[in-house]
């Protein structure tokens, strides 16, 4: 079974904000301007639904408003991806085709690469890992990690510090073209003050 990865590039401290804030303005603009993604998946997640899980947007209004959220784990993925929508709304898609999709420990396979390199600020297998912000419930699926602007400065100074030195370890094309894609990440952020990366692997 392959995985995917859905990076975004967003102000961290606004789309943070947005939990909890009670804007039912933005809530109603999603209701009307994307009603079909809601709709989509809505049929998608059918059977989940139908055991008690909030709809897409029962979820999304949960977490605009910081609850109330089920007291069942199983549902807890609705929040996840609710989230998801709020930083793809707020935030820029990021090129993901070396992730997209991906199986097996290709995450820490390239994590290994940023390492070779001498980068260790930042962490693609962190995507997997599920730490979406509180008061979101904790949930397996779908992963969520971010880099801060101040992790993204630290690691393009290492990636320059191993530049300077001149030596780049061997290491397969294919890893090196995701390390890349890694890098090209961190510098759309690092021209946007403020601005880090959110990823969700589903």
């Amino acid at each position: 079974m392959s995985s995917s990865l859905s990076v975004h590039l967003l102000d961290l401290t606004a789309t943070r904000a947005l939990i909890g804030s009670g804007n039912d303005q933005l809530l109603e603009v999603i209701r009307t301007n994307f009603a079909d993604d809601l709709a989509h998946d809505d049929d998608w997640f059918r059977s989940e639904i139908e055991r008690g899980a909030p709809t897409a947007y029962e979820a999304l209004s949960a977490v605009v408003h910081g609850g109330p959220f089920s007291d069942d784990k199983e549902h807890a993925f609705q929040y996840g991806y609710a989230y998801k929508r709020l930083c793809s709304l707020t935030g820029s898609f990021l090129d993901n085709s070396s992730f997209t999709p991906h199986r097996g420990a290709w995450l820490s396979v390239v994590d290994e690469g940023l390492t070779a390199l001498g980068i260790t600020a930042v962490s693609v297998e962190a995507f997997g890992y599920t730490d979406l912000p509180a008061p979101l419930p904790w949930t397996y699926m779908p992963g969520c990690g971010e880099w801060t602007p101040e992790q993204i400065a630290q690691a393009l100074e290492q990636f320059e510090a191993t530049k300077r030195k001149g030596h780049a370890p061997p290491l397969e094309p294919e890893v090196v073209d995701a390390v890349m894609q890694c890098i090209g990440w961190m510098r759309h952020a690092e021209n946007r003050p403020g601005y880090g990366i959110v990823g969700f692997r589903s």
